[in-house]
């Protein structure tokens, strides 16, 4: 890993650090301060000199020096202030001796960071001012282009023409079997045989051929039961019971679902037959021409798949494929200026057809795409490389690191701790990089998650981030990494102790008292988690503990201060794969920790929460209904998010509370603790979750008035109301001039509303997503006004009962989706719907026939203006379930 991604934002945290911790400090207050501007110095010269001079000898003469003193400076700066909150909260000298250890440690490291700081100042000041006129230049060209988007271009729309129409024919053709048939596609890694499978999974012969269609990632640490849940969940057929069946009973529940479905199965990245005899039993032979079709790198899957059919071997792309989808990775359509073509022809010669090292290389030239001396660099450097062979993939994306801006070294290869074909949700992974310290602030007014989210947006443009699912907004939803692009973060990360993954059994006892795992920064543990916990585990230095399991753990009562104790300068814990039966009090005494997540079933949060005055966010989920914070989080003035899946009542803020700008989210809170004096300190509030009796937020002349509240949340975006009371009916809603201007995502459930207050919601002018869901609307009958819902892109309607309804397309101007949930007595959908220009899908779920005989009508219509206009692209998607046919 180079340099500045090893260590840079390790300055960023210690600077952090020092600030956020000063009182704790104040023995050693000189010597922090002369500490802190010698990193300063240490910073501005990794971000600049390694940017230019990547290879050079001092520079890795100096490196192991720098890492070295830049963790032991953070190691003992982090011991000291952990100290001396203990020694805050004792009396007596019985830690005395501890104490002034801490104190000659933090010394002798500030005169070994001043004594390395001269040294990187000579060099800086000679050696590194060659050339930084040149790279300011480089740098103010990056900011230009960075102007410059990109347009979207989705993975599977270039290349594979022809072996998309053979692969549909080996599904789909004419000459098709009654039986069911199982269709492999083999290739080398890189290759795009993920790609096609999903060009094919898309076309809309194979989804007119096909309703019941599932798209599921196996992978080499693949589990059976999740594989199972993962299928029954795409058709709706998963629950609280399911989540508990053993991985046989989920074969046999799979095997009865799809016995009288005509069905076809994409199990993408299957690597050993064992795993294919392992999963097969699920899949029934129904005589309904089903199909399941594997990917698979090792052709011995495909044979033990089916011998009968041999497997599909995906090419590499021709010439002309190559250079069309390096001109749509780069500037989104297919040309080149005329400067740029002799080094185009240089960069795809050496690329050789395989579409991971093209699209790598896009992602090097994508924000300077305008520079031919760019291209002529990427040419030079990219011709050390031959892509065909496997050992030298991992160099093509080295040289995409290499040529990657100094701040997003660490973001990328942070990814790597997230279990492989994992869907990352992009709040979580925002989150997570700003907790570690991976985000700083770039002196604008942009959020830290406004930033992280550029980060993403930016590293997706690079293609070395796959966006999983987008909002229609844009945004994206989840995110994923390509397999060799995670293991590439894996290995850089383990030269520099930055994380270390558990993946395995034998890991688990091979790291047991190892030196590596004492010197690791952070840990996944990513399965064998029991095992791991009763390992008794240490490591004084560990600053994150990661679970993302895919089997949840109960923590049995005797481990349940495990982790704190053996990690005790934790600033990130995301456990929430595993089960606490109470709050581990143990984590109170870990005050650097900035980020919890957490799975219980506790109903009380205590008081001494409020003691980790570095919390930034708050994550609990529980199994109880209701949830109590007792701990002051008015004092927490870096908290930002506070989430919780229970109806959680707050503790009133003192006159005396500090207002909290930093926070962001609170969600979700129960009625009672929606008051003036809450969301007086939450001025900055974008996300609001209400879960409860919401007839107490709605009552007139009540202090804890809905109205009164949500009037002062001026940056409110996204609102959630929820009502658990199924015994009171909501009679009316805030007037539409109270609800935040900047409102953009609407939730109701159970609210049981007159259909009549819709008129309230259309008012809204910015709204962009309104669910309704369950009973969150009452009444046979529903008449929309012209002039309303200006903004709305997305309309999602659950279990009604509505009869009737009447609208036109002027109500709903740039409608693009629609989705209907159990409503199973509406009519029909208005046909006036059909002439909405921006409308794509309309989803159904467990309606009726009349209605989807309505959305059928819709979809003729669409199909034909889009054909008479010779509109190209997927067009208008209509979606019906249960199928009819």
């Amino acid at each position: 890993m180079s340099l500045d991604a090893a260590v840079g934002f390790i300055l960023q945290n210690l600077k952090e650090s020092i600030q956020y911790n000063s009182d704790l400090l104040s023995g050693v207050k000189d010597d922090a301060k002369e500490l802190s501007g010698d990193l300063d110095t240490l910073k501005a010269f990794v971000k600049t000199y390694t940017q230019k001079y990547q290879d050079n000898d001092i520079l890795e003469t100096l490196a192991n020096k720098i890492r070295s003193a830049v963790y032991r400076a953070e190691d003992a700066i982090e011991k000291y202030i952990y100290c001396a909150s203990q020694q805050k909260q004792r009396t007596g000298v019985n830690k005395a001796v501890q104490w002034l250890s801490y104190m000659s440690d933090l010394k002798t490291v500030a005169k070994e960071i001043r004594k390395v700081s001269k040294e990187v100042k000579a060099i800086y000041n000679t050696e590194a001012q060659i050339g930084l006129a040149a790279m300011q230049i480089e740098e103010n060209a990056n900011k230009d282009q960075k102007k410059k988007k990109t347009p979207i271009v989705e993975d599977n729309v270039v290349g594979f023409e022809d072996a998309a129409q053979e692969v549909y024919e080996l599904l789909a053709g004419e000459d098709k079997s009654k039986n069911l048939e199982v269709i492999s596609i083999i290739g080398m890694l890189g290759l795009g045989k993920t790609t096609l499978a999903k060009k094919v999974f898309s076309d809309p012969r194979i989804e007119y051929e096909f309703y019941t269609r599932v798209f599921v990632n196996v992978s080499q640490e693949y589990e059976r039961k999740e594989v199972f849940l993962k299928i029954l969940a795409s058709f709706g057929q998963t629950n609280e019971q399911t989540q508990k069946m053993s991985d046989d009973e989920l074969a046999e529940r799979l095997n009865e679902q799809l016995k009288t479905r005509k069905y076809l199965i994409v199990m993408d990245d299957v690597w050993t037959p064992e795993a294919w005899n392992d999963l097969k039993v699920a899949f029934p032979n129904n005589n309904k021409s089903s199909r399941i079709l594997i990917t698979s790198r090792n052709k011995p899957v495909a044979v033990a798949a089916n011998k009968n059919i041999d497997p599909y071997n995906l090419r590499f792309l021709y010439p002309e494929e190559s250079q069309e989808l390096l001109r749509r990775k780069v500037f989104g359509e297919n040309s080149c200026p005329a400067d740029k073509e002799e080094y185009e022809v240089r960069i795809l010669k050496k690329c050789a057809g395989l579409p991971l090292a093209i699209v790598v290389i896009a992602g090097i030239l994508v924000n300077q795409r305008e520079r031919t001396d760019w291209w002529r660099r990427v040419a030079e450097d990219v011709n050390y490389y031959d892509a065909r062979n496997q050992e030298q993939t991992y160099d093509v994306i080295k040289l995409s690191y290499n040529h990657m801006p100094y701040s997003l070294k660490p973001c990328f290869l942070y990814l790597g701790v997230f279990r492989e074909d994992l869907d990352i949700p992009v709040w979580k992974l925002l989150r997570l990089w700003i907790a570690e310290g991976l985000i700083a602030r770039n002196g604008s007014n942009m959020t830290l998650e406004d930033i992280a989210e550029d980060y993403l947006e930016e590293l997706v443009d690079r293609n070395l981030v796959m966006a999983a699912n987008r909002r229609l907004t844009g945004q994206i939803k989840t995110c994923r990494i390509h397999d060799t692009l995670r293991d590439f973060c894996k290995k850089e990360s383990m030269k520099e102790n930055l994380f270390l993954e558990i993946k395995r059994f034998e890991d688990v006892f091979a790291l047991s008292g190892n030196s590596s795992e004492k010197n690791m920064r952070r840990l996944c543990v990513n399965a064998f988690v029991s095992e791991y916990i009763k390992s008794k585990p240490s490591g004084e230095l560990v600053r994150s503990f990661l679970s993302f399991a895919k089997e949840e753990t109960i923590m049995p009562p005797e481990h349940v201060s495990t982790i704190p104790k053996a990690f005790k300068l934790l600033r990130v814990l995301d456990v929430r794969s595993i089960i606490y039966h109470r709050f581990p009090t143990e984590l109170l005494q870990l005050v650097l920790l900035k980020y919890i997540a957490i799975s219980s079933n506790f109903k009380v949060l205590p008081e001494k929460v409020a003691n980790l005055w570095n919390l930034q966010t708050l994550i609990v989920d529980t199994s109880s209904r209701t949830l109590e914070i007792k701990a002051d989080i008015w004092k927490l003035s870096q908290l930002r998010h506070l989430q919780t899946n229970a109806s959680t009542r707050l503790p009133q803020p003192k006159e005396d509370s500090p207002s909290n700008p930093n926070l962001l989210t609170l969600a979700t809170i129960a009625p009672g603790s929606c008051t003036i004096e809450v969301f007086s300190k939450t001025p900055k509030l974008k996300k609001l979750g209400i879960c409860g009796k919401l007839v107490e937020l709605l009552e007139p002349n009540v202090q804890s008035n809905l109205s009164n509240c949500l009037i002062r949340l001026e940056d409110l975006e996204n609102l959630k109301l929820m009502n658990d009371d199924m015994t009171s009916r909501l009679h009316s809603l805030p007037p539409d001039n109270v609800f935040p201007k900047q409102l953009v995502r609407l939730t109701l459930q159970n609210t049981l509303l007159d259909w009549r207050h819709m008129s309230t919601l259309g008012r809204l002018e910015k709204l962009e997503v309104l669910k309704l869901k369950d009973n969150a609307f009452q009444g046979e009958f529903w008449d929309t006004e012209p002039g309303g819902f200006r903004s709305l892109k997305v309309l999602h309607i659950g279990s009604t009962n509505l009869v009737r309804w009447k609208s036109a397309a002027s109500h709903f101007p740039q409608l693009r989706s629609l989705f209907l949930r159990h409503c199973t007595v509406l009519e029909a959908i208005p046909p006036e719907l059909g002439d909405i220009s921006t409308l794509q899908k309309i989803d159904l779920y467990c309606t009726n026939a009349r209605v989807a005989t309505s959305a059928r009508k819709i979809e003729v219509l669409k199909l034909k203006v889009q054909a008479q206009k010779k509109i190209k692209g997927a067009g208008f998607k209509f979606s019906f379930y249960p199928p009819d046919h």
